[in-house]
């Protein structure tokens, strides 16, 4: 496992863009996939967008296509959510996750603690 810490929330007007960072402890974070999870108010928690651990397969949740970007560089172990045209329903706490598998069969076994994002109207 991993240890991973989010950075970069804030309060944002809609419209907005934000760009989130998670760092990774661990010499094995450049062989793990990577992925960012939401909890919106009242909601549980959904997936958002995953990186392959090199970066050439990506998948995102409907939601957020065309307007979240992930990436990641390995040399910094650092994944990022670049999120753009914000909406105030994008309104949550962002949780970083890594672990095996692939972007379509994902096992994350290493959270972060989130790092709210706040949208207003």
């Amino acid at each position: 496992q991993v240890q991973l810490v989010e950075s970069g929330g804030g309060l944002v007007q809609a419209g907005g863009s934000l760009r989130l960072s998670c760092v990774a402890s661990g010499r094995t974070f450049s062989t793990y996939v990577t992925g960012w999870f939401r909890r919106r108010p009242g909601k549980e928690r959904e997936f958002v967008a995953a990186i392959a651990w090199s970066g050439g397969s990506t998948r995102y949740a409907n939601s957020v296509k065309g307007r979240f970007t992930i990436s990641r560089d390995n040399a910094k172990n650092t994944v990022y959510l670049q999120m753009n045209t914000l909406k105030p329903e994008d309104t949550a706490v962002y949780y970083c996750a890594a672990g095996r598998g692939t972007v379509v069969a994902p096992d994350f076994g290493s959270w972060g603690q989130g790092t709210q994002v706040t949208v207003s109207s």
